[in-house]
């Protein structure tokens, strides 16, 4: 799939501008060096700037980015070949640095662009759908009474997407199903804390649908910070779901209904949850991996575990340890 603009970016900017931006320290042979856009470090190319957290331990000449966003207190940042900008709160940085490269398409740009395409042999498309010009809807597919649809969303073939159901910086794939009371695509829950005018960070990644993905009704799945959120093929979720930004999610997996992901955390293929899950951010949940419900996942998991508890530990180690607490039988 190509990658349709959700965002519009206000760079090149001279390291100079940025470092005049952010008030940081720059260490670097040429001020006047442009810039052209602002990524998480596995998605910098030479020309961008990236951010790195304090516990960063790799050599990053080895890396293809040139340009750093660090904090004053990292040390283990120096005589490096590289271009450094030190600032007194990273995070308070990353904020402010993505609505400095970052905006949201104006109305004049939505206007600009084409009128929506939908196929001429869909289903069903409901008159009070709201179809935005930019958007690409496959043939076969059903729309359903206040459906939004945002600008650039691409729709793939036999799609079903029920009533009141808002998209928008999303790709959808084929044979997908969203049920009532969505909303995917929307900014994720991402900003610094800097009482009492605490910063968002702009999202400019997508929230990416796979085929054969089946998302029950009134679901919320953040579009990505600085990647892509992603629900891997043939995975099923039950109502009332959150998955937040950055999550990628496996193929075949099943979600029983209140699960809920925080940022950035990666889950495997074949992984089922019971209801009322609670999964950590920053955390990679291996494959085939079985959690029971109302459990709270805050470490990685490997491959082929069976979970129970909060915090979640081994089932048979859980059901052990209760027998010995509570001296109840557990079929």
């Amino acid at each position: 799939m190509g990658y349709p603009e959700f965002h519009r970016n206000l760079g090149p900017f001279s390291l100079r501008q940025i470092a005049d931006h952010l008030d940081a320290s720059l260490e670097c042979d040429d001020e006047n060096n442009l810039i052209s856009d602002f990524n998480g470090i596995d998605r910098s190319k030479a020309t961008d700037i990236t951010f790195i957290n304090d516990n960063f331990s790799n050599h990053i000449n080895s890396l293809p980015v040139n340009t750093f966003l660090v904090s004053k207190d990292n040390k283990k940042i120096s005589n490096t070949h590289k271009n450094i900008l030190r600032v007194e709160n990273l995070h308070i940085s990353v904020a402010k640095l993505s609505n400095f490269f970052f905006e949201k398409h104006d109305s004049n740009f939505i206007s600009s662009l084409n009128a929506p395409e939908v196929k001429n042999n869909y289903k069903y498309l409901d008159n009070s759908a709201i179809i935005s010009n930019g958007v690409v809807i496959g043939k076969n597919a059903r729309i359903e009474s206040g459906v939004y649809i945002g600008h650039n969303c691409s729709i793939g073939e036999n799609v079903v997407i029920e009533n009141n159901t808002v998209i928008t910086n999303s790709i959808i794939g084929d044979n997908v199903k969203i049920g009532r009371n969505c909303s995917i695509g929307q900014q994720g829950f991402g900003f610094a804390l800097d009482i009492p005018t605490n910063k968002n960070i702009f999202h400019k990644g997508r929230a990416i649908i796979q085929n054969n993905v089946q998302i029950g009704s009134s679901c919320c799945i953040d579009r990505g910070s600085f990647k892509d959120t992603v629900i891997g093929e043939n995975t099923y979720m039950d109502n009332m779901c959150h998955i937040a930004h950055n999550v990628v999610i496996g193929n075949n997996c099943v979600f029983a209904a209140c699960l809920g992901v925080a940022g950035s955390a990666t889950i495997g293929n074949y992984v089922f949850t019971g209801g009322q899950v609670g999964i950590a951010g920053h955390i990679k949940v291996g494959d085939r991996v079985k959690i029971a419900a109302q459990s709270g996942v805050f470490n990685d998991v490997e491959n082929d575990q069976s979970l129970m508890g909060s915090p979640a530990i081994n089932k048979f180690k859980y059901i052990k340890n209760f027998k010995k607490y509570y001296g109840r039988k557990i079929n």
